[in-house]
């Protein structure tokens, strides 16, 4: 049976269980269960990482913890009752564990590591926590780690900053908000500005001297040296080296490492250097032999200076090396540092040996217990501590020193009867008053054991020596009475025995006869000749002697002759015993000299301030005993003294005294009867205020007024107990009296001076120091009584001295945080003061920062659940007095500008964040009683509505994410808990007050505007933070969005039809609530949406205009990145506004609007799902397809479903910045052309819009141009530029701009360079279906055609889709897929490559036109796309499998064509077209002669470079056909039973034979050409080659072309292959001798481009006897450029892998070698020889034909019988071309949907009448180039032949209108503005074929048109570029190189012909405005 459990409540997993039984709860290791039932070793409960799950788990898996429980029952919590420290440090590893992987994953590996190292270490700290064997300070020092620990985790991982108090997590619930407030200021300025260590110290490690030639032994000697002041500021560091320059007790560290300790901030300055001397020990000269002297000296080696800020620069700990440099003369030695640091360089230079000092060194920062923890390792291997000279520059109490600086400074000696000065050497010793030298109180430096004695160095021959060197004696002080120091001089001899004589001494006593000790500074004293062998022992006999200069002057002694030699030391005493100041020790032998009193009083205030702290309490006992023993004739001057003392302590320097002086009060002091005296002073005092004119030491006086106070109370307690309480009441009187005169004293106006105010300003401010000295003897509410009395007679008025003002603040701000202020019973006597001056001070906006302050602590004191009535009355009165002026005060302060300083800002912030703590804290404290008397107080509806404003307006700027700091959350949270709980209070009042007919729609909308800025807050969305932190945030506050959307819910039902005023204006931000993915906020939210739409519906009908808010609002929601992931699914991929819950579809369906509601929320729904999809692409890093593509769908829908302008145009911009940061400048282009669309030439003014100044329209334009200019000009599509060139260069010529047109002109000209000199790379265009419905919706189950970057191949290009779509899965097939691919839920891509098919080929098939040009055309303006896919159909023939061989083509057409404002564009229609082996077999054979053709061309026009590739051509050609290759099509299709059986394919069979006869015709020109320029290496192969053709023909049946061939094949005048002169005779047709017009073989020009594919071995080896390829079955399509048969398969139905594909070609190159070769198993589906029709006509129809034209050689001009006059006349076109199609292209054109491609200028020619035909189809007009008489005409390049016409008509002339191309001669007109009409007549000789293209619709785009083929298309079409074309004449006459000029008068044509239309000007399409924009 399960029993709820009692007390295992809480526990911890410590072995996974899998949960396999029956109701078993899966647990992991280290989960927390909270534990409900128990049955038989097993427990019942839940994981708290998951709640909602229950079920059992065994007990032994559970180790139990102690827990309290609250709530208990069916909702109780359990509570860990272990230390907050331990369960904060439990739950917040627990958060950085997953985090933590996450770093891992987002490869941040640095924070990674460091967080593994904290985690790790909080790890180790908390078991010791858990062990609980601390220490309390132990455990202080753990908890301080952890939590510094766990901060800075919380700060690296962007988690919240938590407040802590004593190291333990607090709850806001327990204390004040602003004690909150200033916990989290506290952590946060701690973290942002560490605090600025005042103590620095610094390491110095000695690790050796690098020298060549030591040898000897060294002293080196380091201080720190003030260059400003010249002096040394440290003691010295001193150490031994040994003869290898390394230290000589390397086992005591502490010998060669010392920390300089106690450096203030202001000795880490430029100035101050590290000095080191090294002082050599050995002999006199460095050179010396080593036995000339056994006696050893030291001598100067050298110095080396560092400066200390290089230090500063990092603490850097890597060993520095130190140059050691030499003084050039010995007398320089005592200043060589100064010299070194001065760069001096005369007076030093490096030492002969070049020596380098090796140390290390390191600053460090803190005090120095904290520096003893962090390094501890230092300290433990032991380090000298080297002193600041003197005491630090704070004395601390207790501190004993007593040390005594001596510097041997200098020596003035005489020469002593040698010819040569001295070499001297001074030696010191102690000598205490019995004559024993004192042992081992020498110093020379830390790091050394103090010696007995000191030797100087010794300079050579110098009898005024200057030594400079420091020494420290610590001399005890009972040794210092009586003791003097010995200095003796002796001479050191240079010669062999090297002995030192002695020559004579000084002396000088430590302490003088008076007690004083010897003074500070230089004292000379004299040199008292002696012996060697004079006896110093006995000290009696020289003590009588003078030992100064200076007092031997005074005594003007006999002995004045001895004193010609000098010794000069100087002194300086650091000691807290000794004093050298004589009128100190006067005060302290007070009672040997009484008569001195008053004087000895008097000097104290002349003693240094550092004498009176050493001896401070013997001072007080002084002063306190003569007040006993005089008090009327000293209590004045004793009293003064005192107040001397007490004001010293404030000096910072002596604050440190302070306790000390505190200890003297409480335990030693003993004056009983001071305290009269003392009150009777200081009221004396006071009452002369008003009166005295000098108020400095009435100032003095009452800054002391604390201490003096103190010593009034412990005096007067001193004698209560003393006396058991006597004069009681009359002690009471004088304080009442003294309190009085203070009164009187505030009381006082300052007249004029501000003398009185300032004695006011002092007395306040030390004021608040009483109340607790008065608190000791008596009642709380005396006291407060007093010190309200007292504050209160403060002058009220505002105009007194501000700085009085502040300091009254100040008082009040300490009488608040003062101790009488927390009791209840005084704070509710203070309070009305309090309030009253802050109140002054907030009115006036002046002392903010104080008023804060103080505001905050009478906060902090009223805790949050105080219920007790003096609390609440507390609360009455600061709401009545301050609420009002708080929220005043707050938008006040937030309506500044915020000031720029840092510090500034920071106080700013500080000042706002600390009023807005007060006021929440004031607002939480409020109950319902305080609510409703805030209402009531209210006199009228106008006070209440401003008071409900300015709330309102104050809750918005609280809620604003600048308020606080971004990981504030703690308080963000309790500032929202507090706003919600008020707005509940104040939304009665807004219902009672200001609805019906007192409706204020101001207050209204105030309120609906604060609801949803709440609601949205960041802070408030649980869905981002993590599990544990969700949970703590609903258990405390629940979810407080819901709360509000609720109140927003029941005010909206309640304002009736006064909704009307809030439609539309609330819909954007009601929207805004409804995409938080809380589904109970939506629930409420959504009905207001229906309710909107009704009013709206019944106010006007219609609701435009809430579909126009919803629509902007969207769209700037989505920007922002709001809506979400999780519902995108949940509510159909559109806005939580129609989800699933109370659906507001459902409930539009029942209303009468249901047909309109319906179409806005599919007209969202539509938007949505692509504004989702932009903000989910906008996430990735790098710019990619998809953020294009999905650009690209909301501009247009935003374009052509919502017509939304501005949004277009800034969707169009945002477009073109993606395009230009992935460098897709021709795409770029494009997207700008789009807006250029919308505007006109004008000089409308146009606003400002986003980059854009304010210009006129007309500008505007023109830098748009510019810009697209350039950018097709980087993107290498120079003929776009070129048209816009002239566009804007007729703009600038109609301007007469001629400075900018010149420019234009060279631009265009630059193009034209560029298109002639630079290479182009052909890009690779690629087929991709998007399949699944884990696609984005604008790719979802489409199919694209990309357009490649360059060089890039089909399997580059699939890897990069499969990197931008990482889940997605490559399609190993090219079929369609099916529907279940369509639904899966999964990413599928199908990639193949395609082939472009030009659309114009007018430029393509002209020949002459250099390939630079023609590769333009090639890949520009592609609507269409063809994919090939060869199979066999019905019984493969195995002898020849060409037989059943059938292609099925795909081709695809483009919404818009290539290249455009994307690099893909959707495919929109596919047409499948089954081709049958005989249409295959021609087309094979077209292509193989087209390359023919071109190569023989480029051979003889000398293009190429070499004949290789026509060689290899030629002989694959030959070579295959004499093998049987083209055989095979013979035995195919030329046998009876194939002829029989498909009688329909007659045309075709007879087209197949004349491709072979002209294959033979053209190899056989090829070879005469080959023979031409074939090298001599290469004739035997050229012989073979003609041998075999013979075998070719023969195989053919062709004997002799002479029967069909009546002229040469070809022949070029001049080399020039442009124009034909000998047309080609007709071929015999296979049916009977039908003449048939044949072109030309070299008509055709091409490029060589190759494909490549695989075929079976079979299969390859025909098709290589028919393509004439021989050698690899590989090869076989690798030279013939129709797709048509390129892709075989090996066994011609399997499917090959689609995504693999062969190296394409080089697109640039038209020629390539063998190399590009591939394998069959690298075959793919893909049309690689991707050349087809970029070269060549569209594939032609079964009935149409190839015709060559027969023209005779002097065809024009002549004139013919069946033209008309006016046929025949032509006008001369100097400037542009005209196309003419008849009516219906010119109607066409007239609507701006015809576009010319740009034409190659060519020189300009006169023209001739030419004969022409005018076809009424609209299919692009075919071109012949134009020659002057007597010239051949060529046809146009390309001419099919419809059924009908099997002869030649000379009616037709020039072109056979079979609907595809009609050939005209014409006049055109010289500008495109004008039109020519031409005669209908012939037009009716084309009836036949006119209708023929039906399918093959005209498509001939502007040259970068994206739009638009004539009318087909709708989309956008950027007319900008296309060259304005009135009718589209077929006309074959060249255009003029020149530019169009302005039109001209011209003659106009003969009467009788037709009437020329009038000049009008160019449609444009809908021209569509901008507005402003």
């Amino acid at each position: 049976m399960w029993i709820p459990t009692e007390h295992e409540k809480y526990g911890v997993v410590i072995a996974s269980f899998r949960g396999t039984v029956p109701y078993g709860l899966s647990l992991e290791i280290g989960d927390t269960v909270q534990i409900l039932e128990k049955c038989d070793g097993w427990y019942r409960g839940f994981a708290l990482k998951n709640p909602n799950v229950k079920g059992i788990f065994p007990s032994s898996y559970v180790h139990l913890k102690n827990a309290c429980v609250k709530n208990k029952g069916q909702f109780e919590m359990v509570i860990p009752t272990e230390d907050s420290v331990i369960t904060e440090m439990t739950s917040t590893l627990r958060d950085w564990g997953t985090m933590w992987k996450q770093l891992y994953v987002r490869n941040e590996g640095d924070l990674f590591h460091r967080l593994w190292h904290i985690m790790n270490e909080i790890l180790d700290l908390r078991r010791q926590v858990l062990v609980g064997h601390l220490t309390h300070d132990r455990m202080k020092d753990v908890k301080r780690h952890i939590t510094a620990r766990l901060d800075w985790g919380n700060e690296q991982l962007g988690l919240d900053l938590v407040p802590r108090k004593e190291y333990a997590m607090v709850d806001p619930e327990d204390i004040s908000i602003t004690e909150l407030y200033r916990l989290m200021e506290h952590r946060h300025r701690k973290k942002d500005t560490p605090v600025q260590a005042s103590n620095h110290h610094l390491f110095v490690q000695m690790k050796s001297l690098m020298c060549s030639n030591l040898g000897e032994e060294l002293e080196v000697i380091f201080s720190l040296f003030d260059s400003k002041e010249n002096r040394p500021i440290s003691e010295r560091f001193f150490l031994r080296l040994n003869r290898n320059g390394l230290p000589k007790a390397p086992d005591k560290p502490e010998r060669h490492c010392s920390l300089f300790v106690d450096l203030g901030s202001s000795e880490l300055r430029r100035d101050i250097y590290i000095t080191v001397h090294i002082i050599r020990i050995g002999r006199m000269g460095a050179g010396e032999k080593k036995n000339a002297c056994s006696v050893q000296y030291r001598r100067p080696f050298g110095c080396a200076v560092l400066s200390i800020a290089d230090l500063l620069t990092g603490e850097t700990k890597d060993d520095l090396i130190l140059k050691v440099y030499m003084c050039n003369t010995e007398s320089e030695w005592y200043q060589i540092h100064e010299n070194i640091i001065k760069k001096l360089n005369a007076r030093y230079n490096l030492t002969g040996s070049n020596a380098g000092l090796a140390v290390s060194l390191q600053l460090l920062h803190g005090d120095i217990e904290q520096i003893r923890r962090e390094y501890s390792s230092v300290f433990s291997h032991g380090v000298s501590i080297t002193r600041k000279l003197g005491f630090s520059n704070i004395i601390m109490p207790g501190e004993m020193r007593n040390d005594l600086y001596i510097t041997i400074e200098r020596g003035e000696f005489e020469k002593g009867g040698k010819s040569v000065a001295r070499n001297v050497e001074v030696t010191m010793f102690i000598v205490e008053s019995s004559g024993q030298i004192l042992k081992d109180f020498i110093s020379f430096g830390s790091g050394e054991p103090p010696a007995s004695e000191y030797h100087s160095f010794v300079l050579y021959h110098n009898n005024s020596p200057r030594w400079s060197e420091l020494l420290k004696l610590p001399i005890p002080v009972d040794k210092f009475r009586g003791a003097h120091i010995r200095f003796e001089f002796r001479h050191c001899s240079t010669k062999e025995k090297g002995e030192k004589k002695l020559f004579g001494f000084s002396f000088v006593p430590l302490m003088q006869e008076d007690g004083r000790t010897l003074p500070d500074g230089t004292h000379e004293l004299i040199v008292h000749k002696c012996e060697e062998n004079t006896n110093l022992q006995d000290t009696a006999r020289y003590l009588k002697l003078p030992f100064s200069k200076g007092i031997l002057l005074g005594n003007n002694h006999q002995a004045m002759k001895a004193t010609k030699e000098s010794f000069w030391i100087t002194s300086f005493l650091c000691s807290t015993k000794l004093t050298q100041n004589g009128d100190m020790l006067d005060l302290l032998k007070w009672r040997t000299h009484p008569d001195k009193i008053t004087g000895c009083l008097s000097k104290l205030k002349e003693i240094d301030g550092s004498e009176i702290v050493k001896f401070l309490q013997d001072t007080l006992d002084t002063l306190f005993g003569i007040l006993d023993e005089n008090s009327q004739k000293y209590g004045s001057k004793v009293f003064d003294s005192l107040v001397h003392i007490i004001n010293l302590l404030q000096d910072s320097k002596f604050h440190h005294f302070k306790p000390v002086m505190d200890t003297y009060i409480e335990s030693h002091f003993a004056g009983a009867l001071a305290y009269r005296d003392l009150i009777k002073v200081l009221k004396w005092y006071v009452d002369r205020i008003t009166e005295a004119e000098r108020q400095e030491h009435i100032q003095e006086v009452l800054k002391a007024q604390e201490y003096i106070f103190k010593y009034i109370v412990q005096s007067r307690r001193l004698f209560s107990l003393a006396t058991g309480g006597q004069n009681e009441e009359e002690f009471r009187c004088c304080i009442q009296e003294l309190l009085m005169s203070v009164r009187f004293f505030l009381s006082q106006e300052s007249k004029g001076s501000g003398a009185l105010s300032q004695s006011q300003a002092v007395f306040l401010s030390s004021f608040p120091a009483v109340y607790s000295e008065l608190l000791k003897l008596f009642d709380v509410r005396e006291v407060a009584n007093l010190v309200q009395d007292t504050l209160g007679s403060l002058p009220t008025i505002v105009h007194v001295d501000d700085s009085l003002q502040a300091v009254k603040l100040q008082c009040i701000g300490k009488t608040v945080e003062s101790q009488l202020y927390t009791n209840p019973d005084s704070r509710y006597i203070l309070l009305p003061v309090v309030l009253h001056h802050l109140h002054m001070h907030l009115q006036e906006q002046k002392d903010l920062i104080m008023c804060a302050r103080i505001l905050s602590n009478v906060f902090c004191l009223i805790k949050k659940n105080s219920s007790e009535k003096s609390v609440l009355e507390e609360i009455d009165v600061i709401v009545a007095s301050l609420l009002d002026i708080l929220l005043r005060t707050i938008l006040e302060i937030t309506s500044r500008p915020q000031p720029s300083g840092s510090a500034m800002r920071l106080q700013f912030q500080d000042v706002t964040g600390e009023f807005v703590a007060c006021l929440l804290s004031l607002l939480r404290q409020m109950t319902d009683r305080h609510y409703q008397q805030l209402l009531d107080s209210f006199n009228t509806k106008e006070e209440l509505r401003d008071f409900l404003l300015q709330i309102f307006t104050v809750f918005r700027i609280l809620i604003r994410p600048e308020m606080f700091p971004k990981d504030w959350t703690v308080m963000r949270l309790v500032a929202n808990n507090v706003i919600i709980t008020t707005v509940l209070y104040l939304s009665d009042a807004l219902r009672k007050n200001f609805l019906n007919e007192n409706f204020d729609y101001k207050i209204w909308d105030s309120y609906f505007y604060l609801a949803v800025i709440f609601i949205n807050q960041l802070c408030l969305q649980l869905e981002m933070f993590t599990p544990s932190k969700k949970k703590k945030v609903l258990e405390k506050y629940g979810d407080m969005r819901v709360t509000m959307g609720c109140e927003i819910f029941s005010m909206w039902q309640n304002l009736g039809e006064h909704k009307l005023h809030f439609i539309p204006a609330l819909i954007g931000p009601f929207l805004e609530v409804t995409l938080i993915p809380q589904p109970d906020l939506r629930n409420v939210m959504i009905p207001i949406f229906h309710d909107m739409m009704d009013w709206e519906q019944r106010r006007s009908g219609n609701f435009k205009q809430v579909e126009a808010k919803l629509i902007d609002k969207l769209d700037s929601l989505m920007s922002e990145g709001k809506g979400d992931e999780t519902y995108r699914e949940l509510f159909n991929s559109i806005i939580p506004l129609f989800g699933p819950y109370p659906s507001l579809l459902k409930k539009i369906e029942r209303e009468t609007w249901r047909e309109s509601g319906v179409s806005l929320i599919a007209t969202v729904t539509r938007l949505m799902e692509r504004l989702l999809d932009y903000r989910d692409c906008m996430k990735m890093g790098e710019v990619d397809g998809k953020k294009i593509g999905c650009t690209v769908s909301l501009l247009n829908f935003y374009k052509t479903e919502l017509n939304k302008e501005e949004m277009y145009i800034r969707y169009i911009h945002k477009l073109y910045d993606l395009h230009l940061k992935a460098q897709n400048f021709t795409e770029a282009a494009y997207t700008l052309l789009l807006y250029d669309e919308l505007l006109e030439w004008s000089d409308r003014p146009l606003r400002e819009f986003l980059t854009y100044p304010m210009q006129t329209e007309w500008q505007r334009k023109e830098h748009l141009h510019l810009a697209i200019i350039q950018n097709f000009d980087r993107g290498k599509c120079w003929e776009n530029g070129i048209i816009l060139c002239r566009k804007i260069a007729e703009q600038y010529e109609s301007y007469y701009d001629y400075r900018n047109l010149s420019k234009m002109r060279m631009m265009e000209a630059s193009l034209y360079d560029k298109i002639m000199d630079q290479q182009r790379l052909e890009p690779e265009f690629f087929r991709v279906g998007f399949y699944g419905k884990k696609f984005p919706f604008f790719l979802r189950n489409k199919e694209f055609v990309c357009r490649g970057h360059d060089y890039e191949r089909l399997e580059a290009f699939q890897q990069r889709m499969l990197n931008e779509f990482p889940h997605a899965i490559a399609m190993q097939h090219a079929n369609q897929p099916d529907e279940t691919i369509f639904q899966a839920e999964a990413q599928y891509l199908q990639i193949y490559a395609v082939t472009p098919i030009p659309e114009s080929q007018e430029v393509l098939q002209r020949e002459g036109v250099p390939d630079n040009i023609k590769s333009f055309y090639k890949v520009n303006h592609i609507w269409k796309f063809r994919y090939d896919r060869p199979f066999h159909k019905g019984t493969k023939d195995k002898e020849n499998e060409f037989k059943s061989l059938w292609v099925e083509r795909t081709s695809l057409y483009l919404v818009q064509s290539l290249p455009g404002i994307s690099r893909w564009f959707e495919v929109e229609k596919r047409e499948v077209v089954e081709m049958s082996p005989l249409e295959n077999a021609i087309e094979v054979l077209e292509n193989k002669n087209q390359q023919l053709k071109t190569l023989i061309s480029q051979c003889q026009t000398r293009q190429m470079q070499n004949i290789n590739p026509l060689t290899m051509c030629l002989n694959g050609v030959i070579d295959a056909a004499v093998n049987g290759g083209v055989s095979r099509y013979q035995e195919a299709f030329f046998v009876k039973e194939y002829i029989l059986s498909h009688p329909e394919d007659g045309e075709k069979i007879a087209r197949l034979r004349e491709l072979m006869l002209e294959q033979a015709q053209i190899l056989e020109f090829g070879l005469a050409v080959h023979e031409k320029f074939v090298p001599q290496d290469m004739r035997p192969l050229h012989k073979k080659l003609v041998d075999q053709f013979f075998v070719m023909k023969s195989s053919l049946g062709i004997q002799e072309f002479s029967a069909c061939i009546q002229a040469s094949p070809v022949h070029f005048p001049n080399g020039s292959p442009r124009v034909c002169r000998n047309s080609a005779p007709a071929s015999l047709s296979p049916d009977g001798p039908r003449v048939i017009p044949r072109r030309s073989p070299l008509s055709y020009p091409a490029v060589n481009r190759y494909s490549s594919s695989s075929l079976s071995s079979q299969a390859s080896a025909e098709v290589s006897n028919i393509t004439g390829q021989s050698e690899s079955s590989d090869e076989v399509f690798n030279m013939q450029p129709s797709p048509s048969t390129s892709s075989l398969s090996s066994t011609h139905s399997a499917s090959p892998n689609v995504t693999s594909s062969a190296p394409s070609s080089a697109r640039a190159s038209p020629l390539l070698s063998d190399k590009h070769k591939h394998s069959r198993e690298n075959s793919c589906l893909s049309p690689r020889e991707r050349p087809c029709s970029a070269i060549y006509p569209t594939p032609v129809e079964p009935s149409q034909r190839l015709l060559f034209n027969h023209i005779a050689e002097g065809a024009l001009p002549r004139s013919d019988p069946n033209l008309s006059a006016p046929e025949k006349a032509v006008n001369p076109t100097p400037s542009s071309w005209s196309l003419d199609s008849g009516k219906e292209a010119k109607n066409m054109s007239d609507s701006g949907k015809i576009l010319s491609p740009p034409v190659p200028p060519r020189p300009t020619q006169t023209a001739s009448p030419a004969r022409h035909t005018t076809s009424v189809s609209p299919s692009p007009a075919g071109r012949s180039p134009l020659k002057g008489s007597g010239q051949g005409f060529t046809p146009s390049p390309v001419e099919y032949q419809s059924p009908g016409l099997t002869s030649y008509s000379p009616v037709l002339s020039g072109s056979y209108s079979s609907g595809i191309s009609s050939l005209s001669r014409c006049s055109t007109s010289e500008t495109s503005g004008f039109e020519s009409q031409m005669p209908e007549g012939p037009a009716q000789a084309a009836g036949p074929g006119a209708e023929e293209p039906g399918r093959r619709e005209s498509r001939t785009p502007p040259p970068y048109s994206v739009y638009e083929r004539t009318l087909r298309r709708p989309g956008p079409l950027p007319h900008s570029l296309s060259i304005p074309v009135a009718v589209a004449v077929a006309a074959t006459v060249e255009p003029p190189a020149l530019p169009p000029k302005p039109p001209a008068p011209r003659p106009g044509p003969p009467e009788n012909g037709p009437r020329r239309t009038e000049p009008g000007p160019r449609p444009r399409p809908l021209p569509r405005k901008v507005s402003q924009l």
